[in-house]
């Protein structure tokens, strides 16, 4: 049995003492839209298990690690882990609580859900505003059969600070030298005059569902909610997949989250004749020394509860549970919060 495990048994043996007790308080987060509808799902269940309520503001992964580390909220949510030295520089700990996948997705006439196929280096393109008409060569080659239109491609991004946008940038970033060095990966991008620039995943969708000839992207759960159209991307492999829950956990198995239990890479192009390409992780990030240690342990028994008994509720918003042994990291990193005095706090049974 390995230590993870170990781990994750030895805290399942608390269960009892989280049914068993009331939490009537509320607490606040702030960050990832992404991980919102799961973090509204698990606190609906919460409240009526525990009493206790959750006001999430879904602002961006960039506005939720500016809150944790102001202090703001009682916990932070980004879709991108934060680096050892800021975590260490604001004393903050964090810890994923599910997997999803950015998707790109489209609203072009005549075109079905699926139905094209592109490349990494061909997004790098368009999103650079270098392929700017939809029958393009480029895409045209790769899509045999696909009545592609004579219109200008309308590109729509997000102009908030989002993890969507550092994933999708990141693999974009491993994919196309030409972006790397003119775009690079990040949070915010200096995107070309020429794209839509809008606020949110709502916005995304909202934006997108009303422009024709149109191309976005956006995490897999609103693709799923909104009924919208996706692209098949090419994998590391080679291989042109659709985004699932399958292909998220392929990728998922060929990184180091799975072999040794390292969260702090990027999920991005993986290798694995499944694994989807754009693959990333939703995180919680904490003050470690508490400045309200009542609110913090209401937060620490939330997200213990969910890892024990919300399993479920993944699922059902389109993302994708994390396997034991990155549960088990996750319960041993909240161990470490403790109040202004240093002392830890008791969110589990003594």
């Amino acid at each position: 049995m390995s230590r993870f495990t170990s781990y994750l048994l030895l805290q399942l043996s608390f269960h009892l003492f989280f049914t068993g007790i009331a939490t009537a308080a509320s607490i606040t987060g702030a960050g990832s839209s992404a991980a919102a509808p799961l973090y509204n799902k698990w606190a609906e269940a919460f409240q009526k298990k525990k009493g206790a309520t959750l006001e999430y503001q879904a602002a961006g992964s960039s506005a939720g690690i500016k809150q944790i580390k102001e202090k703001s909220v009682d916990f932070g949510a980004s879709d991108v882990a934060l680096n050892p030295a800021d975590l260490k520089k604001y004393n903050l700990i964090q810890f994923p609580s599910a997997i999803s996948g950015v998707v790109p997705v489209i609203n072009v006439s005549g075109i079905k859900s699926g139905e094209l196929h592109l490349t990494g280096e061909i997004l790098a393109g368009i999103f650079a505003h270098k392929i700017t008409i939809w029958n393009d060569a480029a895409i045209s080659a790769l899509n045999p059969g696909v009545r592609l239109p004579n219109k200008a491609i309308e590109v729509i991004v997000r102009s908030d600070g989002s993890g969507t946008t550092y994933n999708f940038t990141d693999y974009l970033s491993k994919i196309s030298r030409d972006w790397q060095v003119n775009y690079g990966k990040n949070f915010n991008i200096a995107w070309h005059k020429d794209l839509t620039k809008v606020k949110g995943s709502s916005g995304i969708v909202a934006s997108l569902k009303k422009t024709n000839y149109s191309i976005s992207y956006v995490d897999f759960n609103y693709v799923i909610q909104d009924k919208l159209d996706y692209v098949q991307l090419k994998n590391h492999d080679g291989n042109f997949l659709s985004p699932t829950a399958e292909t998220f956990a392929a990728a998922l198995t060929n990184s180091s989250w799975k072999t040794v239990g390292n969260f702090e890479e990027t999920l991005t192009d993986k290798p694995g004749n499944n694994a989807w390409p754009i693959t990333m992780g939703t995180f919680i990030i904490m003050q470690k020394n508490a400045v309200n240690s009542d609110r913090s342990t209401v937060a620490l028994k939330f997200f213990t509860w969910a890892f024990m008994a919300g399993d479920h509720l993944v699922n059902s918003v389109d993302l994708v549970r994390l396997p034991d042994q990155i549960q088990a990291r996750a319960f041993k990193e909240m161990t470490t919060v403790t109040d202004l005095n240093g002392k830890p706090l008791e969110w589990i049974a003594q």
